[in-house]
């Protein structure tokens, strides 16, 4: 029997190496600079959201990384490191989340105006090494962080555009009260819920854990392409057996096959929590944005926790 359960999960990690494979590759950007506004480059969907939030009208918002593609390894192209040192400002969230992002700011001349915002500066983020600088960098994930990133957002506006002060001022303080109003359900509706540990196929979600007081278990670490081995996947199905567990979590940016055979086997269901790296160009159509999803995402992690 234990040599039967090795054979599997080794099967397993052959099978997570043939997904890697088949994951969707970048694209360039359609999105291009206008005049009149001020032209503002994100490095990934979140970012986008929050200065669409705050800039309005007089915002021309720029998501690097296109519909459908997970952001860990992606690396701009020409068009987009053009727009990006002709844009008035660069907005990455850090925390060691863009590889790229170092060399880009290193390559930019002395004398260039762009006005650049590492948006989870100041944001409470989560240590993940005690004897270096290292985080995890998921922060938007905490809608009590987002509140905060749309703010240096916010602050960055201002200053590049300061006759409409007055307008971002205002919009943002109607986005952190949406974004207080998700954390509130949040709170009331995971401190209800019986069980407190959720399987996940990426590590992406301890500022979720952290702020509503749940433990998660992952198939992958912090990047959805860190390779499991046999014996995390091992692990994985003693946990998800120990506490019960119903359901494994995946995400739609990423080859759902793992998580489905992991289930299998372990007799449960799977279900979307989405770490909104990116949307699809399904939800874009639908209209859908980071409170709707984060509202599906509370939704299914009620569901799961029974």
């Amino acid at each position: 029997m234990f040599r039967k359960n090795n054979f599997f999960y080794i099967a397993l990690v052959g099978l997570f190496a043939i997904c890697l494979v088949g994951c969707g590759s970048a694209s360039s950007t359609k999105n291009e600079l206008v005049e009149n506004k001020v032209n503002v480059v994100t490095s990934f969907y979140p970012l986008y959201e929050f200065t669409r939030q705050i800039g309005g009208d007089y915002v021309n918002a720029i998501n690097l990384v296109p519909a459908g593609v997970e952001p860990h390894d992606w690396s701009p192209k020409g068009r987009d490191l053009k727009n990006m040192t002709k844009a008035q400002i660069f907005v990455y969230q850090g925390a060691g989340f863009e590889g790229w992002v170092k060399d880009f700011l290193e390559s930019l001349s002395k004398d260039s105006s762009l006005k650049v915002v590492e948006a989870s500066k100041g944001a409470n983020l989560i240590k993940i090494t005690d004897n270096k600088e290292e985080f995890d960098p998921h922060a938007w994930l905490s809608p009590l962080n987002a509140v905060k990133m749309a703010n240096n957002i916010k602050e960055a506006l201002i200053s590049v555009d300061p006759a409409h002060k007055d307008v971002f001022e205002k919009n943002y303080q109607s986005y952190a009260a949406q974004l207080n109003d998700l954390d509130a359900r949040y709170k009331k509706a995971l401190s209800a819920t019986p069980k407190k540990e959720i399987a996940v196929s990426h590590h992406a979600f301890a500022y979720l854990c952290r702020d509503y007081g749940l433990t998660q278990m992952s198939i992958m670490g912090l990047s959805p392409e860190a390779e499991p081995t046999a014996q995390d996947l091992k692990k994985m199905n003693e946990y998800m057996k120990a506490h019960d567990l119903k359901y494994i979590f995946f995400e739609e940016l990423v080859s759902d096959k793992l998580a489905k055979t992991l289930a299998r086997d372990a007799k449960v269901d799977t279900m979307v929590l989405n770490p909104l790296e990116g949307l699809t160009d399904k939800q874009i159509a639908a209209g859908e944005n980071y409170i709707s999803i984060m509202d599906k995402n509370l939704k299914n992690l009620v569901i799961a926790l029974q």
